[in-house]
């Protein structure tokens, strides 16, 4: 008798054990995933009727902060129906010092501070940018396990692809107001950059958007640069 219950106890203890991994397996690789973008979130516009942001439960007001409700000087990249970006600009994005690199030729222009993936992984390799989106929402997560946020107006977005990682998987390089840890991984997998310099390098891609554009998709006339995205992470 007392042998069937230390047994009955073993595989309750067993059965919780292997529970617990499992909602830590799902949490880790599916709760902190990339939501499937959502067409209805690719107008450009900025959202004045939400004035606060949800990330793993905190608020967050941006207000007039938000660089994303700004308008923008058609003549700042010249001639505003030029919207071809120059073959020769690449991105870099160094994922063990979590940097990037804007590349014209041999030159540098920019060097930032990013965060890239910390609850889910950014993707190596080399990326075309599909779309540009002065505004845009993102969501995801779960509120169950405290990992769900609602992010309307994330400014300067570029959403980016290639064979193995679809347009609908959501990844870009966008601005983040709702933290300031640049330089340490803080994302679900895109590439998180300060608003100010998310703005610097949206214009340097040269999107090309007039004051009354707020979206430009890659086509004949829009040549995205090449982003390649390269190292190891280190969640700290």
């Amino acid at each position: 008798m007392y042998m069937k219950i230390k047994l009955i106890i073993f595989f309750v203890l067993l059965l919780l054990l292997v529970g617990f991994r499992s909602s830590s397996y799902f949490a880790r690789n599916f709760a902190y995933t990339i939501t499937p973008i959502s067409p209805e979130n690719l107008t450009g516009m900025y959202d004045s009727n939400t004035m606060d942001g949800v990330f793993y439960g905190n608020t967050f007001k941006y207000g007039t902060q938000l660089l994303a409700s700004e308008k923008v000087n058609p003549n700042v990249l010249g001639d505003s129906d030029l919207v071809k970006t120059s073959t020769t600009k690449r991105i870099e994005v160094d994922l063990t010092n979590q940097v990037l690199y804007a590349i014209d030729g041999v030159n540098v222009d920019h060097i930032f501070y990013v965060s890239t993936g910390l609850w889910g992984k950014t993707p190596t390799g080399d990326f075309k940018i599909w779309i540009n989106l002065k505004s845009t929402r993102m969501s995801g997560g779960s509120e169950e396990l405290g990992t769900y946020y609602n992010l309307p107006n994330v400014p300067y977005t570029m959403y980016f692809y290639n064979e193995e990682i679809p347009k609908s998987r959501g990844y870009g390089l966008h601005g983040a107001y709702w933290h300031d840890n640049f330089g340490h991984p803080m994302s679900h997998g895109c590439i998180n950059i300060s608003p100010e310099n998310s703005k610097i390098l949206f214009y340097w891609v040269n999107a090309g958007l007039s004051e009354d554009q707020n979206v430009i998709y890659n086509s004949e006339t829009y040549v995205s640069p090449v982003i390649t995205i390269y190292g190891i992470a280190d969640p700290y």
